[in-house]
């Protein structure tokens, strides 16, 4: 399970702050005959190579496809523009086959947006916590203003501590 990205926009759609926090795949086709001299296990639904190493390819790596057949999904662009129901207040959760756009907005109409992965548990704590990140980090910073981007090197340590923390757990503290 893994959490993609995070974004804090201002309350006039301004992007302040952008994390991406998944690493991007390198990616090598090898074609090998049978049998194969590596050991490969499904988890978290990859199928990764659990023993054996073999021209670069080691394990913990994993296999996206098989003669030519996809073995993860594919993380789709959003691409049409959305517009909410009249008297909504937004977008809360927005849930594809490959991830799920959750937002929370503050009463002062900062929005904290986390891109995850559909099974990845906790993120209503995680943006509560994210919030609560925000108000310590960068709000109480004399070098921070208000609806600029955010630059505070304690923001982003414990904004990644707590990404960390609850891609480790699949949860983020109560009421996940």
């Amino acid at each position: 399970m893994a959490i993609f990205s995070v974004y804090v926009v201002n309350k006039a759609g301004g992007l302040i702050y952008q994390l991406d926090s998944y690493a991007p795949r390198a990616e090598a086709e090898k074609t090998f005959s049978y049998p194969l001299d590596l050991l490969l296990k499904l988890h978290d639904e990859r199928v990764l190579v659990a023993f054996g190493q073999r021209d670069g390819i080691r394990v913990g790596h994993a296999v996206l496809a098989i003669n030519g057949m996809d073995v993860n999904g594919k993380l789709f662009a959003i691409g049409s523009q959305l517009s909410p129901e009249q008297g909504s207040s937004g977008i809360e959760i927005l849930e594809t086959d490959t991830f799920k756009l959750h937002c929370f907005q503050t009463l002062t109409g900062i929005k904290f947006v986390v891109l995850a992965d559909p099974r990845q548990a906790g993120i209503d704590s995680l943006l509560r916590k994210i919030y609560e990140i925000y108000s310590d980090f960068a709000l109480k910073n004399p070098f921070y203003s208000l609806e600029m981007p955010i630059r505070c090197e304690l923001f982003d340590q414990n904004l990644k501590l707590a990404l960390e923390v609850a891609e480790k757990a699949g949860t983020f503290g109560p009421g996940s």
